[in-house]
């Protein structure tokens, strides 16, 4: 299972511009309020499964595991997580 940073996440939403905001992104700032939607969410998913060979399966896209970069790195690295 890869390990996946909260940096790299930030990285990642930033290079894509997934949300666009006028403060920079930190580990722990709330994905939703920086203007994160469900069609963010999908183009986030996708770039996360090319980027680092991970499988994010509808049922798992929830607010819990995207609310942050910290929180979705932390449950994308998780050893019981499947890979690609």
């Amino acid at each position: 299972m890869p390990d996946i940073s909260p940096e790299a996440v930030i990285t990642l939403i930033t290079q894509h511009q997934i949300v666009e905001t006028s403060e920079a992104l930190t580990p722990d700032v709330d994905l939703f309020a920086q203007g994160l939607d469900s069609m963010a969410m999908m183009q986030l998913m996708l770039h996360l499964e090319r980027e680092f060979s991970v499988r994010i399966s509808p049922a798992e896209m929830t607010r819990n595991h995207f609310a942050t970069a910290r929180v979705l790195s932390s449950w994308l690295s998780h050893p019981n997580r499947s890979a690609v």
